[in-house]
């Protein structure tokens, strides 16, 4: 029987074997037009038209928008009384976030935002790195507007870090730290260790 699939299997890789030398591939290399990056870039008056349309879909958040540099943005955005979130966006692209206490400062003392210190509180730092992996998940380049507004979807979840029960354990904290994964479709509070 094993003979009988071993040649079966012959004949199906027989059937698809891919006939291409190195000779081949660099002629057709040669020829074929060279891929163009594809970030897209917005005009900034587009990106502010997407921030301020988010802005009013989301009473809990309050957003600062500044262009320090020319056309990256910087977001500051404000949930509740909570947590302020730093932005870094290029173009429409979230480039980095960085989440810290409401009365924790964000900016340095030149009065710029503070892109590179992580929050004093362990809380926040888990937050930040949730935020980091929420920007991983929430990715479609064709719709950058989309990706923005599902993730502050995400981001108004945590209007109630201190005051959500974990979903699994049912615990406000576990090891000192409340729960501070949020489900990325049911946006449900989980612990780090309960959401495995």
């Amino acid at each position: 029987q094993l003979q009988y699939h071993a040649g079966l299997a012959s004949g199906l890789l027989n059937q698809q074997s891919l006939k291409r030398s190195a000779n081949q591939m660099g002629v057709s290399a040669k020829r074929r037009p060279k891929a163009q990056p594809t970030t897209l870039v917005l005009p900034p008056q587009y990106v502010d038209d997407v921030i301020n349309r988010i802005d009013r879909m989301f009473p809990e958040l309050s957003f600062q928008l500044s262009r320090p540099n020319g056309t990256s943005a910087m977001l500051l955005v404000t949930l509740g009384k909570v947590l302020k979130v730093i932005v870094v966006m290029r173009s429409l692209f979230i480039d980095r976030t960085i989440v810290k206490g409401y009365n924790e400062n964000v900016y340095t003392e030149d009065g710029k935002l503070d892109i590179w210190s992580k929050s004093n509180y362990q809380v926040f730092q888990k937050v930040t790195d949730h935020a980091t992996t929420a920007l991983l998940h929430y990715q479609l380049p064709q719709m950058p507007d989309v990706v923005v507004r599902s993730f502050m979807t995400w981001l108004r979840s945590y209007v109630k870090l201190f005051q959500a029960p974990c979903q699994r354990c049912g615990k406000f904290l576990q090891d000192g730290l409340p729960p501070t994964w949020r489900d990325f479709r049911t946006l449900e509070a989980f612990h780090d260790t309960c959401r495995q």
